[in-house]
């Protein structure tokens, strides 16, 4: 069954923000080697480049442009990169994210505004630039990357942060009510994956509990990638709403 549901992967097109590292990067390399075209945007071209590189050398189709998910316009580019490219898009991947941890008191509202930017903003975005070519298509995928920590508020020290996942979880919730006739929309809301998001915190005390609390809870963002295979292998009719997968160890 799984080598049947893998032919649903091979052709499609998959946009993916901040594909530079972490679960990104992974996802990509994986969807690659499933035979899907990926279409990757982050702000470090050098880095995209040398993933790219690599998918070439695998025999993979790839293409990568400098992206902001903060600039409307930018994430727009690059949706419409992939449909210049290849014809079409068929998944977007909404993966950019900053996880900046601190209590409250501390008041650091650029870090905030960074997170709401990154965060929900850079997801309205991708939805933005996306789902008029899918409606288009009639057909298409949003796979939008949560938490858990936007299942159970990560307090103290992580509360704006949850708001920003509990948010993604619901547009993209609110998004399947809307477009699900013909157009999926999947959650995926991990604990703590080997990434570079544990590295967004400044204040001190919030970066050495982050740092403690992955080294003791994290697995590899390989599980992120399969969670994401799956979605997207699923025949047409089937809408894989929300997968929430831990460290079998992580409490929380």
């Amino acid at each position: 069954m799984s080598s049947v549901l893998a032919n649903n992967i091979s052709g499609k097109v998959v946009v993916i923000t901040g594909g530079s590292s972490g679960l990104g990067e992974t996802t990509a390399r994986h969807l690659a080697s499933l035979g899907a075209s990926v279409v990757l945007g982050a702000r470090r071209i050098d880095k995209l480049e040398a993933i790219a590189a690599d998918i070439r050398t695998a025999g993979g189709e790839v293409a990568v442009q400098a992206t902001d998910v903060t600039s409307q316009d930018e994430v727009k580019a690059l949706v419409n990169l992939a449909q210049e490219r290849f014809g079409k898009v068929d998944v977007v991947i909404n993966n950019a994210g900053l996880m900046a941890i601190a209590p409250l008191a501390e008041t650091r509202v650029d870090e905030w505004d960074r997170m709401i930017d990154i965060n929900v903003k850079g997801l309205l975005y991708g939805v933005a630039a996306a789902l008029p070519i899918f409606q288009a298509q009639g057909t298409g995928h949003f796979i939008n990357i949560s938490s858990v920590a936007g299942v159970k508020v990560f307090s103290p020290g992580g509360t704006v942060y949850s708001g920003t996942k509990f948010a993604v979880r619901a547009i993209a919730e609110g998004l399947r009510h809307e477009v699900g006739g013909e157009i999926r929309s999947t959650i995926i809301s991990p604990g703590a994956i080997e990434s570079e998001l544990k590295h967004g915190s400044s204040d001190t005390q919030g970066a050495a509990f982050v740092k403690d609390f992955y080294q003791q809870n994290e697995i590899p963002s390989e599980s992120v990638a399969r969670a994401i295979a799956y979605a997207i292998e699923q025949p047409a009719d089937v809408d894989i709403n929300e997968i929430v997968l831990r460290p079998t160890v992580q409490e929380f």
